[in-house]
């Protein structure tokens, strides 16, 4: 049997949409065994897909294909402690899963580059796949069937704080209410501040995350999809975030703190939620950065 561990992800990090991504201390696994037809079951009581349309067996089966390897199942058992549908990565995290999963049951033969621009394939863009297979803070490109990306190790000096609402919101819905055409200066503002975000992370110049998570592409349209976001952007402000910002789609909503003042900024948030009507549907979590990415245990 095989047992993979992939954490969860948050993508674009403000600025950096489609692009930039980090991975975080939450993890789901997968133990895998060959098996002659299909048995997927849950060993933390999340309810998961049963059948050959789960995401972990579906891209597992496609490894087999890509590898020219006769196929007749899998057992799978999996936890799943990363909401579905929240923002953090989840279905990105079924992906790798599958992959290595897969991978390791074949002998290993793909290599790591391969791994990546198959999972992006899947995927279709690299912002949660490529930090949930690396670790770290990632920036990728996806140029003509080929993904480049580039990882920076996180320094402990900052921390997460990810507040998770009660309700789920579709990737599909966050997208579709984009616009299908920018500005050319909502596209320089953009520009400038994902190009300052892949540099204050490479410095560990976090000082700069302020100005450099900021956004003009995304977030104003995915926000009111999202009840009482505007609340927690202007609570996490307050209590001296770094930078804040919608975590991939949304709905969850993460904040970048300054890892010597995280107690107190955790203590005052959850005092706010629990006393603040609007805020009551969310829940606060700490993460660190996970530096590893998805491995085989």
């Amino acid at each position: 049997m095989v047992k993979v561990s992939v954490p969860a992800t948050s993508a674009n990090i403000g600025s950096g949409f489609d692009s930039c991504g980090l991975a975080l201390s939450l993890y789901n696994t997968a133990a895998f065994e060959e098996f002659d037809g299909v048995d997927i079951t849950s060993s933390d009581g999340t309810f998961v897909p049963s059948t050959p349309g789960n995401l972990i067996y579906r891209t597992a089966k496609e490894v087999y294909a890509l590898c020219g390897r006769p196929f007749h199942g899998l057992r799978i058992v999996q936890t799943n402690p990363i909401p579905m549908a929240r923002g953090l990565g989840s279905s990105s995290a079924c992906i790798a899963a599958g992959i290595l999963g897969a991978n390791a049951l074949l002998g290993g033969p793909l290599e790591e580059k391969d791994i990546l621009t198959f999972a992006t394939k899947l995927e279709g863009h690299p912002d949660n796949v490529a930090p949930a297979l690396l670790g770290g803070f990632v920036v990728s490109a996806y140029d003509e069937g080929h993904v480049y990306s580039l990882k920076k190790t996180i320094a402990p000096g900052i921390t997460f704080a990810a507040f998770i609402p009660d309700f789920k919101l579709l990737t599909e819905k966050a997208r579709a209410a984009l616009p299908k055409m920018v500005s050319h200066a909502d596209a320089v503002y953009n520009l400038s501040r994902a190009a300052l975000l892949a540099t204050a992370f490479c410095e560990e110049r976090y000082d700069f995350l302020p100005v450099a998570a900021k956004d003009s592409l995304h977030q104003q349209y995915r926000l009111p999809l999202i009840e009482g976001g505007e609340a927690v952007f202007a609570l996490a402000d307050g209590l001296g975030a770094l930078a804040t910002f919608i975590s991939g789609a949304g709905p969850t909503i993460l904040s970048v703190v300054r890892t010597a003042e995280a107690n107190v900024f955790f203590e005052r948030a959850q005092a706010a939620l629990e006393s603040d009507e609007e805020l009551a549907h969310f829940t606060l979590h700490r993460f660190v950065a996970d530096n590893v990415g998805a491995k085989v245990v």
